[in-house]
């Protein structure tokens, strides 16, 4: 199987393989013994073709040619290569985005699992927001892989992974060393360094990236960036071990959302801000091993991780001077992965079965408290606290893979997870509490062909997300307790095909019910369970075309219908749910000294109330990319963002209760952040 992969692939095998193979091992795609002997092979393409290999329509993986492909301005942009989702973000750019998929405003990471190597991204019980996940410490250029996965059908994937999962792999080692100089307008200046020359009896990866960026405001962003990693890697991808060590550090201003009314008034400029006191500064370092050992009918792999985080945020989402407010969020994760995969082909039927065990911790000490300009003044809000949390969990989990006849396969898997939630409530010892919960998820995926290149699949699954531990063992009296886990249920019925030469076209149904839905509450910049059940369906609709040699299309779809199934509140409308995306790109290369890129996406219009009264627009961007290379080494590349020049948002949400200056307190509307206007950024690459 992993023979065909790379024969569609757009590298080298031997690029391919340091992340992707790992992760396609870990994710049950191949076994150890299909790998052993590769191929070196060279096929210019965007998309890797799964027939064969992938579980439902809506997986995927991307590699380096697609990521390096799309013309993003954030980091965590690159996640758009899964179709449907949408990254945006609505204050400085050193805060977690926001994201969007299936239905689902995801906030900061609520219902979508996010890990680097094997660590999880999503960081729980977190002082902003549950879930928070902040991809600023990724380096683009040393992604190998981001393996996608949508609905809760997947054993190996637990908490958060119910809209889905994106599993991101950086290389253990470059080809070529990359030094990397960019200047752009609105004070865009980044610089990168890396190169993986051999150590002793293996490889040392390292890659340094330094970055700054202010932003149109009137009160610049000035976000300052450090990224670091060292790697040592030793043996080969099937049989071998690494050690990495990640460094990140951040500060920024916040340009957070503005209120409409007020801008149409003339009252505040589209890049002006009502507390230009707000700001964060975040910090991330990490410890990671990796081990593989692999024969013809064994596959293990065993990660393990180390990660400090903090955080130190100073928000306003009501614009008085009194009402800005810090969140400070400290944590060490610990975690071990552990999986084994027996090859049990030799029963004349080929199949597969994979236990794993998933452990972490989390030590976390957050506190909210209000401030005004950064200062302290007193408890102003009605939910100040501090508190020490220890986290933990405990995930079995077991996959078997079938392969019943030529056109039949089938994944049946289940995953048990236990989590304990202690609280010791520093401001208040009366949140102070021990909570267990439990939860098991069975899944099931039925495969049918391929016949005339082409695959059906049906998937149905239960998944859940933890809520966030303060809320789980808050003082019962006058408070209402959230459950520990939430569980959700998901199916979903897709095709694949390859009939037509050069394209491989995906369409997905899908339904997701969850016990309990998250809303985001604007007026207090948090979110809050409502106790209502939800259920989300839709269509999602994915083309990669190879039109010719030098012209490649990739056009994606999707629309969902989100609403709550009970009744109470002002409606059945979700606040914030996405209903429609589409993006559309074309690269243009035919080998030559040029090459370019156009990339078409449009972020639809949603509810912004449960009574659907209030709604956002729409947002449509076109960004672009032009290569000159150079020579054989070095290219230059000039990168344009919002093309058309649209004056649209890059968010919206609707605010109950805020204050502007000059008008008056207790106002109600539509707030924004829009996004840049047209600017262009240069950037010379040498590979050396």
């Amino acid at each position: 199987m992993i023979y065909r992969l790379l024969h569609r692939s757009a590298l080298p095998a031997r690029s391919l393989v340091p992340g992707c193979l790992a992760g396609l091992l870990a994710a049950g795609f191949v076994h150890a013994n299909d790998v052993r002997t590769l191929p070196e092979v060279e096929v210019r393409a965007s998309r890797y073709g799964l027939l064969g290999i992938a579980d439902a329509a809506s997986e995927g993986v991307a590699g380096p040619a697609q990521i390096g492909n799309r013309v993003v301005a954030r980091t965590g942009e690159v996640l758009e290569v899964m179709p449907g989702l949408i990254v945006s973000q609505h204050s400085g750019d050193g805060k977690a985005n926001q994201y969007f998929l299936r239905g689902f405003n995801l906030d900061h990471g609520l219902d979508i699992k996010l890990t680097l190597d094997g660590m999880p991204i999503n960081q729980r019980s977190h002082a902003h927001g549950q879930g928070w996940a902040d991809l600023n410490p990724l380096i683009p250029e040393l992604i190998s892989s981001i393996h996608y996965r949508k609905g809760p059908y997947y054993a190996a994937d637990g908490d958060f992974a119910n809209a889905g999962s994106a599993a991101i792999y950086t290389a253990e080692a470059l080809e070529r060393g990359i030094a990397s100089l960019g200047l752009g307008q609105f004070g865009q200046a980044r610089a990168l360094l890396a190169n993986s020359p051999a150590f002793g009896k293996g490889k040392l990866l390292y890659a340094l990236e330094l970055s700054h960026y202010d932003g149109p405001w009137n009160n610049p962003d000035n976000y300052n960036k450090l990224n670091g990693l060292l790697r040592y890697t030793e043996g080969t991808h099937a049989n071998g071990f690494s050690l990495t060590a990640m460094a990140y550090r951040g500060r920024w201003n916040a340009t957070d959302q503005i209120p409409l009314n007020e801008y149409r008034a003339g009252l505040i400029s589209r890049w002006g801000t009502l507390d230009p006191s707000s700001g964060a500064q975040a910090q991330r370092y990490s410890l990671s091993g990796e081990w593989r050992q692999s024969d013809a009918g064994v596959s293990t792999l065993a990660q393990a991780y180390v990660i400090h985080n903090y955080l130190d945020l100073y928000s306003n989402f009501e614009y008085s001077p009194d009402s800005q407010f810090n969140q400070r969020d400290s944590r060490v994760t610990s975690g071990l992965n552990l999986s084994r995969t027996w090859n049990l082909s030799g029963l004349g039927k080929e199949a597969a079965n994979t236990l794993g065990v998933q452990l972490q911790s989390d030590n976390i000490f957050n506190q909210l408290g209000s401030t005004r300009a950064r200062a302290p003044i007193g408890c102003q809000l009605s939910n100040c606290r501090s508190d020490q949390v220890l986290q933990s969990s405990i995930g079995i989990y077991g996959e078997n893979h079938v392969h019943w006849s030529d056109w039949f396969r089938t994944v049946a898997g289940v995953r048990g997870d236990w989590f304990r939630f202690r609280n010791r409530g520093q401001s208040d010892p009366a949140n102070t509490d021990t909570v267990s919960d439990f939860i098991a998820s069975p899944k099931l995926s039925l495969v049918f062909g391929p016949w005339r290149k082409t695959e059906y699949y049906y998937s149905v699954g239960n998944g859940y997300h933890s809520n966030d531990a303060r809320g789980v063992t808050i003082n019962p009296v006058g408070n209402l307790r959230s459950t520990g886990l939430v569980r959700t249920l998901g199916q979903e019925v897709g095709v694949r095909t390859e009939v037509i030469e050069g394209v491989q076209t995906t369409l997905a149904l899908f339904q997701l019910d969850s016990a309990s839905e998250i809303v985001y509450i604007g007026d207090e910049g948090r979110t809050e369970d409502s106790g209502r059940r939800s259920r989300r369906v839709g269509i999602e609709f994915n083309n990669y075309i190879k039109a010719n040699r030098w012209l490649t299309l990739d056009a994606d779809f999707a629309y969902a219908h989100a609403r709550f199934r009970d009744a109470g509140g002002d409606g059945r409308y979700i606040p914030g749910a996405v209903e429609g995306v589409v993006s559309v790109a074309a690269i243009i290369d035919d080998g030559g000294a040029f090459s370019g890129a156009l990339q078409l996406r449009h972020f639809g219009p949603r509810p912004l109330t449960e009574d659907n009264s209030v709604r956002s627009q729409g947002t449509t961007t076109l960004n672009g990319r032009l290569r000159y290379r150079i020579d054989q080494r070095s290219t230059l590349e000039l990168l344009g963002f919002n093309l058309l020049d649209r004056q649209q948002s890059a968010i919206d949400y609707y605010n109950d209760s805020y204050t502007f200056p000059g008008v008056g307190s207790g106002l109600a509307g539509r707030v924004f952040h829009p996004i840049e206007p047209r600017n262009f950024r240069l950037v010379y690459t040498m590979r050396y």
